[in-house]
């Protein structure tokens, strides 16, 4: 099992140990940065979980054949509604949990992008994870362990999830596209992500216009602006693009300790950004220090 599933090797030996000795939690907590295969890993565990042979990884058995065509009805994920899980879908989850499972001896429930849980959802969750039905497993997926309710963690077993290794990034890029330049930089942007990776690839001529603006010198700020412009169509990626701003600054320092206080002024944008400042306002004032940095 987990073929495919690059990364986090210790992680998926001790899931498939859990499976083998018949010995594993009710609640699980996937905790990493988004991209690493957290969401992967849950849906290959709740397959074994759900499989009806002895040896819990056939790929034959009636559950694994309709968990294959998503069709398990003893198997469900649930995204976010928006922008947050809502206490609806808690509620619904809760309105089927008592019922036995149907063609497995288990059921099994995953909550993606589970830190997005309001917190009257998380408090109604508690409830279930607190008497869990004993065919029962629940996986909550997240990013972001700050939030999740301290009650919901004590309830689960948390595996942290580690970023992927630089070399097998490099490995996957290599083979599944054709880089000729900025694939270092694609990678230390990465952050370990071989989603955000991937992000990065197919939007590489949005990159390749930040090479250039902080490669290209010039002495006017109106020019700078201009050469700019393509910044303030990026909303939806603004984390992306700050963070590939800064790969590029960091790159910088080596030659130019200054460019230590441009890093400092993106950061001051993404923290701006995070707590819903407008963000043309917050572009122009970082392009405007950044170039008094500079020049």
């Amino acid at each position: 099992m987990f073929e495919g599933i690059i990364g986090n090797e210790k992680i998926k030996q001790e899931l498939i140990k859990s499976i083998d000795s018949n010995k594993y939690s009710q609640s699980y907590l996937f905790l990493g940065i988004p991209g690493i295969g957290k969401k992967m890993i849950a849906i290959e565990f709740a397959k074994m979980l759900l499989c009806n042979s002895e040896k819990k990884y056939c790929n034959n058995c009636k559950s694994c054949i309709e968990f294959d065509s998503n069709n398990n009805p003893d198997f469900t994920i649930i995204e976010p509604d928006g922008n947050s899980v809502k206490i609806n879908q808690i509620r619904e989850i809760q309105s089927k949990i008592y019922e036995p499972p149907i063609i497995s001896d288990k059921k099994v429930y995953i909550i993606n992008d589970a830190e997005k849980m309001t917190v009257e959802a998380q408090n109604a969750l508690l409830k279930t994870l607190e008497e869990p039905p004993e065919f029962i497993t629940i996986i909550l997926i997240g990013s972001d362990e700050s939030n999740f309710l301290s009650t919901i963690k004590s309830r689960c077993l948390i595996y942290k999830f580690n970023p992927i290794k630089i070399e097998q990034i490099e490995k996957i890029l290599s083979e599944k596209f054709e880089i000729e330049n900025d694939l270092e930089e694609i990678i230390q942007a990465s952050e370990g992500s071989i989603a955000k990776a991937i992000e990065l690839i197919e939007n590489k001529e949005i990159y390749q216009s930040i090479n250039e603006l902080f490669s290209n010198n010039t002495n006017s700020l109106i020019d700078f602006l201009k050469q700019a412009s393509f910044l303030y169509k990026l909303q939806e990626n603004q984390n992306e693009v700050l963070d590939y701003i800064n790969v590029l600054l960091f790159n910088k320092v080596k030659l130019n300790n200054k460019y230590l206080d441009c890093i400092n002024i993106v950061e001051d944008t993404k923290k701006r950004l995070k707590v819903n400042s407008n963000y043309n306002m917050s572009i122009d004032n970082m392009l405007i220090k950044i170039w008094e940095v500079i020049n």
